[in-house]
């Protein structure tokens, strides 16, 4: 399709899902609702899988879907549909009315107020059209390629899991009795790869590397992702397990997210206001070492946690979460804050139906001077984490034990793989704990970690 045929149709798709939401919302007041939002999302997305070179998975889809939540007084309902008739959007409000009639009121229910609302300005460059620009067949290759890469990077590397390249872009309106309506754009594609290592015995390993980003310019080469695949699995093999001990750990990036997971689901509204968190009513108080600072900021240009408004029309913005060490702000929407007797952070995010949950923008630690190699190396006996396993983190009480595999550090240099073990102590102490942090902060998400170094955890082994 020509450009300016596509912008068109586009334009188009935009006019009609404003218009969709806004007259839902409109029909939703003339029946009787106190107040209503409805939320419209479209969206594309292409999948394939190629294994040993063979196309094993394939798939491309469009959705349109519509959600609408009413209140009536304190009592809300929400329902949904991804069929667009007529009778369809009549029989879904209709529900819905009803359904506010007669469910239980609840006090801190509502949208927002209507000073509260709004939107960023200006392009966030969150859409590119490229990530649709190559033919099929390129697509798949992408693919292709990333597994061939790391197939062909050691003959110890046996069998592949396959190789992947995805792409999908969205649009989201967002509609309210309050007048409010905006819509964003997103895009994004990714390459990946899972090699499968085999060492002389017939142990084998497996592990992965992927590439994600907004639009397919700033993708790294399947070649390069299919090469780092394989050295992260290669490093695997010959795996031993090691005598229980107190050692320094240093958690690569992509485990180390994990932890500022925890610290989210702590600072998560919900969670606090249950008194479901050990985080709960420590605002102003120290809960981490003087260095640990968290930020969550749903403005940053093209980040992948970044929109111009959240899930209930509030802008978007950055929010210092542990400044220092010091708890500054739990991350809420409007129900939490109301249950809180706090502000809104914008952080609400939502599906179709059902009330606002509590979501990240682009959430981080802020990264250190010193690389990875440089708080390696000042260490003489310790394990790198490359992987956790299972779920043992308790948010009430903050003891945590998981599952862990990595490379054993000795004299300050990685040396061999271990496997089999166990990571324990509390959630509490880790974050006090956290003594070095690495300057290797990198987005492959709306979450993101460098390298960290805990000192006082119980490695389990033999």
């Amino acid at each position: 399709m020509p450009q300016t045929q596509l912008e068109t149709k586009n334009q188009e798709l935009k006019t009609d899902l404003r218009d969709l939401a806004q007259d839902i919302v409109r029909r939703a007041m003339a029946g009787g609702a106190t107040a209503a939002e409805c939320v419209v999302r479209e969206g594309d997305e292409f999948s394939t899988l190629v294994r040993l070179g063979q196309v094993e998975t394939l798939k491309e889809a469009g959705s349109r879907s519509i959600g609408v939540r009413v209140f009536h007084g304190q009592r809300s309902a929400s329902t949904y549909s991804s069929d667009f008739s007529r009778d369809a959007l009549d029989r879904m409000l209709k529900s819905a009315l009803e359904l506010a009639k007669i469910t239980s009121e609840d006090p801190f229910s509502g949208i927002p107020e209507p000073s509260q609302l709004g939107s960023l300005s200006g392009d966030l460059d969150l859409y590119f059209a490229d990530v649709y620009s190559l033919p099929g067949e390129e697509r798949i290759n992408y693919a292709r390629r990333a597994e061939k890469a790391a197939l062909d990077y050691d003959p110890r590397i046996k069998n592949s899991e396959g190789g992947s390249f995805d792409a999908a872009t969205g649009h989201k309106v967002l509609a309210n009795s309050h007048g409010f309506v905006g819509e964003y754009r997103r895009s994004y594609c990714s390459v990946a790869a899972v090699p499968i290592a085999q060492s002389e015995n017939g142990a084998m390993q497996r592990d992965y590397w992927f590439s994600v980003a907004r639009n397919l310019g700033r993708l790294d080469s399947p070649e390069e992702v299919g090469k780092i695949a394989a050295q992260r699995t290669l490093r695997r093999l010959g795996g031993r397990k090691v005598k229980t001990a107190q050692v320094p750990i240093v958690l690569d990036p992509m485990v180390a997210t994990s932890i500022l997971g925890h610290i989210f689901e702590g600072i998560n509204g919900d969670s606090v206001y249950r008194g479901a968190s050990f985080l709960a009513g420590k605002l102003g108080e120290k809960i981490a070492g003087d260095h640990v600072t968290v930020i969550d900021d749903g403005t940053m240009v093209g980040g992948f946690g970044t929109s111009p408004f959240d899930g209930e029309g509030i802008p978007t913005r950055r929010t210092v979460v542990i400044e220092k060490g010091v708890l500054k702000s739990y991350l809420l929407n409007t129900y939490t804050a109301k249950k809180l007797g706090l502000q809104t952070t914008g952080n609400a995010s939502r599906g179709l139906a059902g009330t606002p949950g509590i979501g990240p923008g682009n959430y981080f630690l802020q990264p250190g001077t010193k690389s990875p190699k440089e708080i390696i190396a000042d260490i003489p006996e310790g394990l790198y984490v490359t992987e956790f396993l299972g779920h043992g983190a308790n948010l009430v009480t903050g003891d945590y034990s998981r599952g862990a595999s990595g490379l054993w550090i000795s004299g300050g240099e990685l040396t061999y793989p271990v496997e089999e073990i166990t990571v324990a102590g509390n959630l509490k102490e880790m974050f006090f704990n956290i003594s070095e942090i690495a300057s290797d902060l990198e987005f492959r998400g709306a979450m993101a970690c460098p390298t960290i170094r805990i000192d006082g955890l119980i490695v389990g082994g033999e």
